[in-house]
């Protein structure tokens, strides 16, 4: 059962704000000013999605000796690979700076390692056989940061190596590569630390085809770019704000027959995409590969012009997910019976099991951590070596955890929130130990309770098409830029059902005094079903909801609880 979430409601906006906002109705006031915008320029920028003030590439530090050394590669017709991930972060990068470099006239292969034999990032055998084929030239996107050993390697067998990524690099050092762009490396210029991945590649393109009238192959890029920034989780703020509103639009005016067939097999609406859709719908498929073989058919869906092959792919990713979706069920038991059988509560949720396919142990992990509000670790155990996955709390940082155990890691990497890592087996008990340890020091005297933020508390009668419209201007949403959360009182719950196969979601129709009824919809929170007649606190996003021709308001329902309590 979930852990029970604080309720906290934002602090009311000032008065001098509200007269610096009265062009915006009363309710678009107070969720402006929750996000940190107290005045009207301020305010109409954030909603325009306008670009930061300089987004100039070349801020990125290599980034001319980068150019340099790929027109050099060009010019002399030598064959250049882009090295990605398995995951949509990765595929998209991939995909596009691949693009890029054969407009420019480049002789380039992408290589994308497979999970389940190689693991994450560059490895010594990959580049050998890169070399073998004749590569000079070995540009990294969404990996490599934290790979010193490998670049060593790539020179000591004649490879340039360019190193771009977007994970936090090692303390106080970075791989001895040709060159590293990474706007978190010491002392870089560039102003914008959230990129992606796949932004990073993005501003490759920009600088490599700055000098060229290249604007519309710039904006051909975009949905690549929105789909790797949302799939990755990178901050809806900034400059990825700003490039995701325009790859959002850009998907839907999509040219690319491949996204058009996934989104003809997702059943989703393509020139009405939204940032969760590419999260929950468009994301997921296209990770799918990557999970459960190679990541190879999700690149070609991204790159091909032929639509019965596009057809054929989508299919088959949608396939590959439907399968995704079962396995991680019993994953996910698995992992929960194993990380709780030896105590009932620990810090930190750590699971590990031989049966376990590596690709699914992040999305076990990271519902372990819904469920439990503590950091989890899910493990697949091999012959020689065993490969986890870390998902965390805001209280916990899972790099810096792994950092104290890098004498123990054969490899590791990630984010505050995300992480993963790769041990011989002999030193699983020790690492198992001591990162418990570290939790306990960290975590032990915390009461750890997901918080829900709520910009508002609102009667049912202020729901209405204008103000979805009003809220539609914060898109894209999602991580970094959440949705607006409104709070209901004592409402009365009219009917109650749990839905799905499963039934697993929950389905109300909640009355206020004034005898306005609204619906609701609540996934996976059919756990929460109440009796007909209770009177509740609803808290919830506002949406729409079309059924059988007919388009209503509806609650998207993050939690609820009996009226009156208190936390």
């Amino acid at each position: 059962m979930a852990i029970s979430k604080r309720w906290h409601v934002l602090s009311p906006i000032t008065a001098e704000a509200e007269k610096n906002l009265t062009e915006y109705p009363p309710i678009m006031r107070q969720v402006l000013f929750n996000r940190g915008y107290a005045t009207y320029r301020e305010a109409a920028g954030f909603l325009a999605a306008e670009p930061p003030a300089n987004t100039d590439p070349f801020q990125l530090s290599g980034m001319a000796l980068v150019c340099d050394r790929i027109r050099f590669g060009v010019d002399h017709g030598e064959l250049i690979a882009v090295y990605g991930d398995y995951d949509v972060d990765g595929v998209t990068a991939t995909a596009l700076l691949v693009e890029t470099l054969e407009r420019s006239g480049a002789r380039v292969m992408p290589y994308i390692p497979r999970r389940l034999e190689e693991g994450y990032g560059l490895n010594k055998e990959a580049l050998d056989g890169l070399k073998a084929v004749g590569v000079g030239l070995v540009v990294t996107v969404d990996c490599g940061i934290r790979s010193p050993d490998e670049a060593r390697h790539a020179r000591a067998i004649g490879l340039d190596l360019v190193i771009s990524d977007h994970h936090h690099p090692a303390e106080g050092s970075l791989p001895p590569a040709f060159a590293v762009l990474s706007p978190k490396s010491p002392g870089d210029a560039y102003p914008d630390k959230n990129l992606a991945g796949v932004g990073i590649a993005y501003k490759i393109a920009e600088a490599l085809l700055q000098k060229q009238p290249a604007e519309a192959s710039l904006d051909s890029l975009l949905d690549l770019v929105a789909l790797g920034t949302v799939a990755d989780l990178a901050p809806l703020v900034g400059e990825n704000r700003f490039i995701v509103r325009r790859g959002i639009r850009a998907i839907r005016e999509t040219k690319r027959q491949g996204l058009y067939s996934l989104a003809g097999v997702a059943e989703i609406a393509i020139g009405q995409t939204t940032a969760g859709q590419i999260g929950f719908v468009l994301g997921p498929r296209l990770n799918a590969a990557g999970r459960l073989a190679s990541a190879e058919a999700a690149l070609e869906l991204l790159r091909t012009h032929d639509p019965r092959r596009a057809g054929e792919l989508a299919l088959e990713l949608n396939g590959q997910n439907r399968k995704r979706q079962d396995l991680t069920r019993t994953t996910q038991a698995r992992a929960e019976e194993l990380a709780t059988a030896a105590e009932p509560n620990p810090n930190l949720l750590f699971a590990v099991d031989e049966t376990f396919n590596p690709g699914l142990v992040g999305l076990a992990a990271s519902r372990l951590t819904e469920t439990y509000y503590r950091p989890a670790i899910v493990a697949a155990r091999g012959a020689h070596e065993t490969r986890g996955s870390c998902r965390s709390v805001p209280e916990f940082h899972i790099t810096d955890a792994l950092d104290k155990c890098a004498d123990l890691l054969v490899r590791y990497g990630g984010h505050a929130a995300a992480a993963g890592f790769t041990v011989r087996n002999e030193k699983l008990p020790e690492l198992t130990s001591r990162l418990k340890s570290i939790a306990d020091s960290q975590l032990g005297k915390l009461e750890l309770r997901p918080t829900l933020e709520a910009d508002a508390e609102v009667g049912l009668s202020s729901l209405n098409f204008n103000l979805l419209r009003q809220l539609s201007e914060l898109e894209p949403t999602g991580y970094g830029n959440r949705e607006a959360v409104f709070i209901s009182r004592d409402v009365k719950v009219k009917s109650s059902r749990t839905v799905g196969a499963e039934r697993q979601h929950l389905k109300l129709a909640v009355e206020d005094e004034r005898g306005v009824t609204t619906d609701a919809i609540g996934f996976r929170l059919g756990h929460l079903h109440v009796d007909a007649g209770a009177r509740i606190d609803v808290a919830y996003t506002l949406e729409s909801n079309t059924y059988n021709g007919r388009t209503t308001l509806q609650m998207n329902l993050k939690d609820l609880r009996a009226s009156g309590r208190q936390d």
